[in-house]
């Protein structure tokens, strides 16, 4: 949503400076010139008002990210329809109330005055977007009962790190990614026709746990998680909804074949959801985490798909602000 956001501002900054040189050189003076100026404005309205409302749908229903690098068909053809629409209606408001200069500038100045405005507002919202905090919700039961299928929560985009736009490193680092955090994260794959969990995951954003960091090793015994050998006894927050633990996968790869095809995203293909109960041990490469849901039964995890590289984490869970009874500190 954030860049979505960014480019729409950028739109209406140029709009508004284009705007004033030409209101002061004369350009926009004559009507034809001043009516299409008007129907651009509408019809970039048009088509940033659809965009978003398209992209808010599909993130509900499809949990789909909006940091996706590219619009989706359906953005653009909303977004082309809006613009379209809205600016046939501003070239028709523009040619028949025109006719007078002293109307001509009028309309113009109402829209400098609101491209500015949404310049201000949207660049603003999007570099707070960015760089500081973003809304979540829940979509999954993966982490319940720790959160909620519905919970709205607000993520804590600089706590491990502003992220230097256009680039995967980040300054000011507040403090490492640790065990125990629930961070969100975007699909850790750059393929869009990869496949996991049911189907295709590329650019959605997941919320885990994380249980062990880079150079930590890996295995699931019975259910239960061991980190460099050790059981953990701090996972109070788990839970178990099967009454039975799946038997270990009667043929696994060698060791070595057992550690890339999970690295790379291929385990889940070879050995399906066998290894919910009995996976690894794996060891979790340098700058990665391994991620896994608190709901143990119910959640589609680093056990199946791989580690999640850091470029993929967006932030902390950091609140819970909807619903009220629910309001509170992760």
């Amino acid at each position: 949503m954030e860049a979505r956001l960014f480019w729409i501002g950028v739109g209406m900054g140029l709009y508004a400076w284009l705007t004033r040189r030409w209101t002061a050189d004369g350009t926009l003076d004559s009507r034809g010139r001043a009516a299409a100026w008007h129907a651009l404005f509408f019809g970039l309205a048009g088509f940033a008002v659809m965009l978003i409302l398209v992209l808010s749908v599909e993130s509900r229903l499809r949990f789909v990210s909006a940091a996706a690098g590219i619009l989706s068909a359906r953005e653009v053809a909303a977004g082309l329809g809006g613009a379209v629409l809205l600016g046939a209606f501003g070239l028709w408001r523009a040619w028949s109330t025109g006719k007078e200069a002293e109307k001509r500038r009028h309309f113009i100045n109402e829209d400098l005055e609101w491209a500015d405005t949404v310049f201000s507002a949207v660049i603003l919202a999007s570099l707070l977007m960015y760089f500081v905090v973003q809304a979540f919700k829940i979509p999954s039961g993966s982490m319940e009962s720790t959160l909620r299928i519905g919970d709205h929560l607000f993520v804590n985009k600089f706590v491990y790190g502003v992220r230097i736009p256009m680039t995967d490193k980040r300054v000011v680092r507040m403090r490492p990614v640790k065990a125990g955090d629930i961070i969100v994260f975007r699909f850790p794959t750059d393929d869009p026709e990869s496949q996991h969990c049911g189907g295709s995951q590329y650019a959605k954003d997941f919320i885990k746990r994380v249980v062990a960091v880079g150079g930590d090793t890996v295995e699931v015994r019975g259910g239960h998680v061991l980190v460099n050998g050790l059981a953990r006894t701090d996972e109070s927050y788990t839970q178990f909804l099967d009454s039975f633990r799946q038997e270990p996968p009667s043929m696994v790869p060698p060791p070595a074949q057992y550690q890339e095809l999970w690295e790379t995203g291929q385990l889940d293909l070879k050995l399906g959801d066998t290894m919910r109960d009995n996976f690894g041990p794996v060891k979790v490469p340098a700058g990665s985490y391994f991620m896994m849901g608190d709901n143990r039964d119910r959640s589609c995890d680093s056990r199946f798909w791989g580690p999640v590289a850091e470029k993929y984490v967006k932030g902390k869970a950091w609140v819970i602000y909807w619903p009220p009874n629910r309001m509170g500190g992760i």
